[in-house]
């Protein structure tokens, strides 16, 4: 590599939110292209806005259990469309005079890559993209991630990037960056081939508390309110063996304990999946903690599954339950069915596993959602000796609940994303009770 080698410098933008904190939460995409773009030849440094162990901070932030942690944040202004929410509005992440500074001591990269996550997140991936265009004209900027994918219209006319990448972008950005800056490394993955692809470049980050792990992409269902069929078009997983050698890799180079997966579907075809990884891991001895902070698939836990589970040293168990009402409920998913909420408790308990590691998600400000339903269904899970969780829907583009959601919001959902907030309800017609909002939240303490 040489001085003539082109730099890429890649950013993870800020959280703009009513709240966020870091729940295993890395930007995979982000720093898997990192991984690629190494091994095709290209000198990469990385600024992560979300930086949590920032040498300047890293022991202001109180620490949380298995990894997690706090945000630093400051306090801004609310955007002016949200005016009437009773709560504050912060910019989560290192100062914006740290990253002004970041971006001067960098090498003056030959192209930025800029990713987003959540859709409402927007105005920090915006702000990130202004101050680059102010300090650095000439470079052009490339956007992906899950905004710029569900919502690519409103990233292209208001982003400021140079060029907005949609979907599942690992090849189009090599393209585009052999194009603007005419290098032509080695490829060294196959895009339809996840064996293929580096691990994320996690060793970028000042340090690593904990990794996410991806054993596949996308899911055999489709309920109404995800889109990870329109993320992910084809349902795609690495090897068993591959997602060992990963997990061991991470643990005994940097020390890694914690482990979070991430997949949409982890129990789909469990016996040729995740028993082996499970297994694997076991075999080899290593000493690690699972997380599940994705939901978990009920019907597939099977009594076997559970216990591997326990010996694998699963420290975080989520269920994707969403109501304990079935009636209809083919409406909203077909992935779980009546008993086997409770049969699949039965077996982790039977497992060991003990209440506190255990909960399960409720779908919270669906579209006409009847909160006495809810009500109820938090008293079930709480009898099952399960912690409900209460999973605040987000109003999706290309989800089948999407048009539901905009004739049942009191915003206009189409124009501006950032009414998808979900800490703002948004489905709830007028006259909408924050007291009610309260009371659910309290109780499922």
């Amino acid at each position: 590599m040489t001085k003539d080698t082109p730099h890429i410098l890649l950013i993870n933008p800020w959280i703009y939110d009513f709240a966020a904190y870091d729940f295993w939460a890395k930007p995979l995409g982000l720093l898997t292209i990192a991984g690629i773009l190494r091994g095709h030849g290209y000198r990469i440094t990385y600024i992560d806005c979300l930086d949590r162990f920032h040498p300047e901070f890293v022991d202001t932030l109180r620490p949380g259990q298995f990894g997690k942690g706090h945000y630093l944040k400051t306090q801004i202004a609310k955007p002016k469309n949200l005016w009437d929410v009773p709560r504050t509005y912060s910019r989560y992440g290192i100062p914006e005079a740290v990253v002004r500074k970041a971006l001067g001591q960098s090498p003056r990269p030959d192209a930025v890559l800029v990713t987003s996550l959540m859709t409402y997140w927007y105005p920090g991936v915006f702000a990130v993209i202004g101050i680059i265009r102010e300090m650095m004209p000439e470079v052009p900027v490339l956007l992906g991630g899950i905004y710029a994918t569900l919502c690519y219209d409103h990233a292209v006319r208001h982003s400021g990037a140079y060029e907005v990448l949609s979907g599942k972008s690992e090849r189009a950005v090599v393209e585009v960056l052999d194009r603007l800056t005419g290098f032509a490394g080695g490829r060294m993955f196959l895009a339809d081939d996840l064996d293929t692809y580096p691990y994320p470049a996690f060793d970028l980050q000042n340090a690593i508390s904990y990794v996410p792990i991806l054993t596949g992409r996308g899911c055999p269902f489709r309920c109404a309110y995800c889109a990870s069929g329109f993320l992910n078009r084809k349902f795609r997983r690495r090897s068993p063996e591959q997602v060992v050698e990963e997990i061991t890799y991470w643990h005994e180079k940097y020390a890694v304990k914690d482990f979070a997966f991430y997949d949409d579907a982890l129990l789909i075809d469990a016996e040729r999946h995740i028993v082996p990884i499970l297994e694997g891991v076991l075999r080899r001895g290593i000493a690690v903690r699972f997380h599940t902070p994705n939901a978990l698939h009920i019907r597939p836990l099977s009594k076997e599954v559970a216990r591997l589970f326990f010996r694998a040293g699963f420290q975080t168990i989520r269920l994707g339950l969403e109501t304990a009402f079935f009636e209809g409920r083919e409406s909203l998913d077909t992935k779980v069915g009546p008993s086997e909420f409770e049969r699949a408790v039965s077996h982790l308990k039977g497992a060991g596993f003990s209440a506190e590691v255990l909960g399960a998600y409720l779908l919270f400000g669906l579209p006409g959602q009847d909160l006495r339903e809810l009500e109820a269904s938090v008293k079930i899970v709480k009898a099952c000796g399960v912690r409900p969780v209460l999973a605040q829907y987000s109003p999706i583009p290309h989800t089948a609940f999407w048009e539901d959601a905009v004739m049942a919001s009191r915003y206009d959902l189409a124009s501006d994303p950032i009414f998808h907030n979900n800490s703002i309800f948004p489905c709830q017609k007028e006259p909408f009770s924050w007291d009610k909002v309260s009371y659910l939240k309290k109780l499922t303490q």
